[in-house]
């Protein structure tokens, strides 16, 4: 019977098992690559790791048991994106650049108004003052030109009295150099040769020191007074003694142009 109905039993056929197969690598297309190269990275970094693309999408591209022949597609991305990358650091340190120079800006800023109003004042203070100008002397003109100048001439301790000296000026007040030369010339009195002296000396004055002419002036004031009085003793009879004055003057006189 057993054997029987082992015979009448049809075999049943063995399902073969499904064998497991990998998945091919697939091959990363153009925009992907780009987009792994924009990755967000630091904002310094080194221009070395940015000239190195390749390393970078090897890194970015999926794992997979064969190697992906890079395209000429994919060199010239890696190329954009190196670029891209260069141009952002240049950007980068234009902007710290910037940054630096804005805020040394604003320090000497600071500091220039920390500064006290004094030190200005001092500043202004310590700037050398204009010489004064010297006093001028008074322009000279040409010879023989008129001017309304007044040439002095003075003699001092002179051994006269004065009122005899005011004898003798009395009669050259008023006259030309000429006519009081020729007054004193013939004035017999011993004083008339002081002031004769003092005539040429006003003279000279006049042509050196003012470029007058001697001949074109006169005498606009004269004047003899007193000065000291030297004391001296005389022996009289019955053993006394007598004072005697020696008198002196002083002796001016000025000279102006003629009109």
């Amino acid at each position: 019977m057993s054997t029987s109905d082992s015979e009448d039993t049809p075999e049943t056929p063995e399902t073969p098992e499904p064998e497991a197969t990998e998945p091919e690598a697939t091959e990363p297309t153009e925009p992907e690559a780009i987009e792994a190269q924009r990755t967000p990275r630091r904002r310094r970094r080194s221009r070395k790791k940015a000239t190195e693309p390749t390393e970078v999408a090897a890194e970015a591209a999926p794992e997979g048991d064969e190697e992906v022949d890079e395209t000429p597609e994919d060199v010239e991305a890696e190329e954009a994106a190196a670029d891209v990358m260069l141009e952002a650091d240049a950007e980068a340190e234009g902007e710290d650049e910037a940054e630096a120079e804005a805020e040394s800006e604003a320090d000497e800023e600071a500091v220039a108004d920390l500064e006290p109003v004094g030190a200005e004042e001092e500043e202004e203070e310590e700037e050398p003052e204009a010489p004064v100008p010297a006093p001028s002397r008074r322009r000279r003109g040409a010879r023989g030109e008129r001017r309304d100048v007044v040439v002095r001439a003075q003699a001092k301790y002179v051994r006269s009295s004065a009122r005899k000296a005011r004898l003798v000026c009395d009669h050259i007040r008023g006259k030309s150099v000429e006519e009081a030369r020729a007054i004193l010339a013939h004035t017999s009195r011993a004083v008339a040769r002081d002031w004769s002296k003092l005539l040429e000396s006003a003279v000279a004055n006049a042509e050196n020191n003012h470029e007058l002419v001697g001949e074109d002036l006169y005498v606009m004031e004269i004047h003899a007074d007193e000065g000291p009085t030297i004391r001296r003793f005389r022996p009289r009879a019955m053993g006394r003694a007598t004072r005697i004055r020696k008198r002196t003057s002083h002796l001016t006189i000025l000279l102006t142009p003629k009109d």
